[in-house]
């Protein structure tokens, strides 16, 4: 056989340097480099999770920073040593602590067989309890130093995900609306754009799509849930009625709702756009478009109980069950309608007529099943007649839980399949996807068939399909952590080969590159299964609590803009943001008020409830809610997510400030006093 001539080419050996990062903990003390061109330098070595041991030398522009958050605040508060010169390996004793976490961005040389790896910038992702009194008095000093040696990363902090959330919403909404505060239909009308540029402006493009508004809606209301600023809650309120004004198409029987996808501007007037723009679906109506239409009203509806939205809600279900579902005995839904015949076999859908894909099957989970079912189990007080439509829900969201656990995973790859024909045989011949899997996607199926799991724990009463569901959720997360997640930088990445042909464990079908909202379903899914991980396996559930670190150590270094008050769509594989073309904008097609939101809300969540602190106060986190004055509802479901049985309880509930009553397993505070419009607010705290 022929030897390839890839096996001849050497390593780069001569003149070669890269920019690199590295994040992984220190091992042993800083020493001083044996170089003696170089006496005063110090060295020390970082231990990766890829099992590598790299030394890494202090430059002279080297410097040391902790980690910040959108607001820019510098939390450095170490503590100056006695004795403290000043001299850079006095700084580096400071810092680097043996088994500290950090992340390294330097440059690799590599020249005549020799290789340096020369740090300029160290980022600090713990507090030290060293930098704590030693006799700690306010809260936030006894968190820093709750678990005696243990130190703390920034993030997991009380205040960490609530301060990005609400630096998030209020540049969102002062680049729409200004100054404004209390928002109406007609600021959405005339305000509103789906494109905005990386500092927020507008763009050439003046498309309001329907989607990417619902997406909004639902950053904005889940910032209203966990902080209970009116600014969030008005503006979430008026960008559904614009939503249901502007977007919304019933039937001719009042039976259906079907959503156009988008509106122009245009010179005079403006045009609405049924049909799908995007360069997949064009013409075409995708079920996920219409999946997406949802995710705003359901977030918003859980705040409020508001019927209108409830009513539509429940017309769009029914449209999802009567044209998209494949009503045969192979089950699921299809992905897309022709416009013209609402059928999904019409040969105007090209390479989408009759298929099923990831976002067709799996997409009614997150987007607004388990939102839908959070809001209406328990039935509400005086709403006997949602008996039968929470039971349609709760049966669909068994039927495409059963199906991804059937249908998704593979034998012959780590990565799972993502499209179908309607058969259930695999699609690997469709436009850019090929034989293509996205790590993404295999790290949100792990998080989601896990709350699926909670559920069917408890409420959902299929104890069976929770174990199913919890199989597949840890093969994935393991299988991920080697050939999804970056075990040298951290991070999550995009687009690779289901079987590698190049001879590595990985080959990407495209570049190396990492994108928000991967990371986002990387960080949730590690964050709920460390979590949900029997405490007898303490070994997997410290991996998925460090792997969870990693993601959130690289979201929180590289993918915030702090100079924009925003979150980048794509960065290298370094963390370098990537701002050409399309990835320069902060609102698109494919980024809106969502994934980022979304996050900021469970991470907060999840960091409560799952990651254990000593004190019982540090665990505790609030909701808030705000009863819709023309509805009345009589009571309100505040459970935050599927958790299991008896994980989560409320220690409090308050109706503008007034003790309210509310049941202990079934999430539910009793409105029956409550004047209209009043304000809900519930704090949770685990289980102990």
């Amino acid at each position: 056989m022929p030897t390839s001539p890839l096996s001849a080419v050497p390593v780069f050996n001569q003149y070669f340097t890269q920019t690199m990062t590295i994040q992984g903990a220190v091992a042993g003390d800083v020493d001083v480099d044996s170089d003696p061109n170089y006496p005063d330098r110090p060295v020390f070595v970082v231990r990766l999770r890829s099992g590598d041991r790299i030394p890494v030398a202090l430059g002279k522009e080297a410097y040391f920073q902790p980690v910040t958050n959108l607001d820019g605040i510098n939390r450095d508060r170490y503590p100056t040593p006695d004795g403290f010169s000043g001299s850079r390996l006095d700084l580096a004793r400071k810092y680097l602590v043996d088994g500290v976490h950090v992340a390294v961005e330097g440059v690799h040389h590599r020249h005549g067989g020799k290789a340096l790896f020369e740090a300029r910038a160290v980022h600090l992702l713990q507090q030290t309890p060293a930098a704590v009194p030693a006799a700690p008095k306010t809260d936030h000093e006894k968190e820093m130093s709750a678990g005696g040696t243990e130190r703390r990363f920034y993030f997991e902090f009380t205040y960490w995900w609530l301060n990005q959330i609400q630096r998030l919403a209020d540049k969102w909404l002062d680049d729409l609306f200004q100054e404004r505060r209390d928002y109406q239909l007609a600021d959405f009308a005339a305000l509103y754009r789906t494109n905005l540029n990386i500092v927020g402006e507008p763009t050439d493009d003046n498309t309001q799509e329907m989607a990417t508004l619902s997406r909004l809606i639902y950053g904005l209301s889940s910032a209203y849930l966990l902080n209970g600023v009116d600014r969030y809650y008005y503006a979430a309120r008026a960008g559904v009625q614009y939503q249901r004004e502007a977007f919304r198409g019933t039937s001719a029987d009042g039976r259906y709702c079907f959503w156009s996808a988008s509106k122009r501007r245009m010179k005079h007037g403006s045009q609405y756009v049924m049909t799908s723009q995007n360069s997949d679906d064009y013409n075409t109506i995708p079920l996920y478009e219409q999946i997406y239409a949802l995710a705003g009203l359901n977030q918003f509806y859980r705040i409020t109980n508001d019927k209108q939205v409830l009513d539509d809600i429940r017309r769009t279900v029914r449209m999802f069950q009567d044209f998209f579902r494949d009503k045969s005995d192979r089950r699921g839904y299809y992905s897309h309608l022709d416009y013209v015949t609402f059928s999904p076999r019409n040969p105007s859908l090209g390479n989408n007529t009759a298929r099923k894909n990831w976002n067709s099957i799996g997409d009614h989970i997150p987007a607004y099943l388990i939102n839908l079912i959070l809001a209406l189990e328990p039935v509400p007080a005086g709403r006997d007649d949602l008996v039968g439509f929470l039971q349609e829900c709760k049966d669909l969201l068994k039927e495409t839980t059963a199906l991804i656990c059937d249908y998704f995973p593979q034998t012959a790859s780590k990565y799972v399949q993502e499209r179908f024909y309607e058969d259930w045989k695999h699609d690997t011949t469709w436009g850019w996807q090929q034989n293509r899997g996205v790590v993404g996607h295999n790290l949100k199926i792990s998080w989601n068939l896990t709350r699926a799991a909670n559920y069917f724990y408890g409420a959902g009463g299929d104890p069976g399909l929770a174990d199913k569901c919890m199989q597949v959720a840890h093969k994935l997360a393991k299988d991920m952590a080697w050939v999804g997640l970056d075990p040298v930088r951290g991070g999550c990445f995009d687009c690779v080969e289901r079987i590698p042909r190049n001879g590595m464990p990985v080959e990407f079908a495209w570049l190396n590159t990492k994108d928000f909202w991967q990371q986002e379903q990387a960080i949730l899914a590690y964050l709920i299964m460390h979590g949900n991980t029997d405490r007898g396996d303490q070994a997997t559930r410290d991996e998925y609590q460090q792997l969870a670190r990693e993601m959130m150590t690289f979201w929180n270094l590289f993918f915030l803009d702090r100079d924009n008050q925003g979150v980048f769509f794509r960065t290298t594989e370094n963390g370098q943001p990537v701002v050409s073309g399309g990835y320069a904008n902060k609102a698109g097609h494919s980024i809106a008020g969502y994934h980022s939101f979304e996050l900021n809300y469970l991470a907060h969540i999840y960091l409560r409830s799952y990651f254990e602190r000593p004190v019982e106060e540090h665990q505790r986190f609030t909701l808030y809610f705000r009863p819709d004055p023309d509805s009345r509802p009589q009571s309100i479901n505040v459970l935050p997510d599927f958790f299991k049985p008896g994980k989560i309880e409320i220690t409090s509930a308050t109706i503008d400030g007034v003790a309210a009553a509310w049941s202990k397993e079934g999430f539910q505070v009793s409105l029956k006093d409550a004047s209209p419009g009043a304000r809900v607010v519930v704090e949770f705290q685990p289980r102990r």
